[in-house]
């Protein structure tokens, strides 16, 4: 079995942006910060908050966390969106109330909107992002490939899509309502799930040869699991991101990345 491992490649991508953000900070006098937003309490989101504390200190960004109730979502989005210190603002989702997901983000001011998720994004997506970067990081050439997605959420699946057909990719999509799911997964070159249930991608739906990035988060008896099987890890005939460090220190990264492209706009537009 061959790795995928984003760990891996992180390094050199941080080294870039703690270079840049030192840039921004002497020579335009500028300190980005991320406001991260949470209207959820559990402990997935507690370890992505601190993920993300960890790494903007590591680069030099600041990173200000704002735990609220639902209801005060709006009030605090339209303060930041305000506030000319905050450079982008992330909601942590999902939310307690996943029916209000795009009214909540549709607020986010366009140009902070470093998660990329509403329906006018300036910035791609980071996990997308991360999934991008990763396939390329390892040489792996979606041109001419059967692509296919598993999950269409707003986080993963519907940005990824959105930025493969800007590239002239086409990826066929899998959800709850597919049928002949098992022929269409078994036909895919490139395989990315992202659906968030342990052991959903079978091993006898993966053919030889095939990639799979697995961008699926769920926790299991407080254990975080993917959506790929473990019989899927004792093949050797096939390319996968490892159970730990695959998609995620990158979606990290690429956060962070939009977070310096939303700093470096701002000087532009002055």
């Amino acid at each position: 079995m061959a790795q995928l491992n984003g760990q891996d490649l992180r390094g050199f991508i941080k080294e870039r942006q703690a270079k840049q953000v030192r840039q921004l900070k002497q020579q335009y006098k500028l300190q980005p910060k991320l406001a991260i937003i949470s209207a959820c309490d559990n402990p997935t989101i507690t370890t992505y908050v601190n993920l993300k504390k960890k790494y903007g200190s590591d680069i030099g960004i600041g990173v200000d966390y704002y735990a609220v109730k639902q209801q005060d979502l709006a009030a605090t989005i339209g303060s930041l969106n305000k506030d000319n210190s905050v450079t982008g603002i992330i909601v942590q989702l999902p939310l307690q109330d996943k029916s209000q997901t795009n009214e909540i983000i549709a607020l986010v001011d366009r140009f902070k909107d470093v998660d990329g998720l509403s329906s006018d994004p300036i910035y791609d997506a980071a996990t997308p992002m991360a999934i991008n970067w990763l396939l390329a990081g390892y040489g792996i050439d979606l041109k001419g490939k059967n692509l296919c997605i598993i999950g269409y959420g707003k986080l993963v699946g519907e940005p990824l899509n959105k930025i493969w057909q800007k590239s002239g990719f086409k990826a066929s999509i899998i959800d709850i309502d597919t049928k002949n799911r098992d022929e269409i997964i078994m036909a895919a070159d490139v395989i990315v799930t992202a659906v968030g249930k342990p052991g959903l991608l079978k091993s006898s739906q993966v053919k030889k040869g095939a990639v799979v990035v697995d961008a699926g988060v769920a926790s299991e008896k407080g254990i975080l699991k993917g959506d790929a099987e473990d019989a899927i890890y004792l093949r050797d005939d096939v390319t996968i991101t490892p159970k730990k460090g695959g998609v995620g220190p990158l979606t990290v990264s690429a956060l962070f990345d939009n977070v310096i492209r939303a700093c470096n706009a701002g000087i532009q537009s002055k």
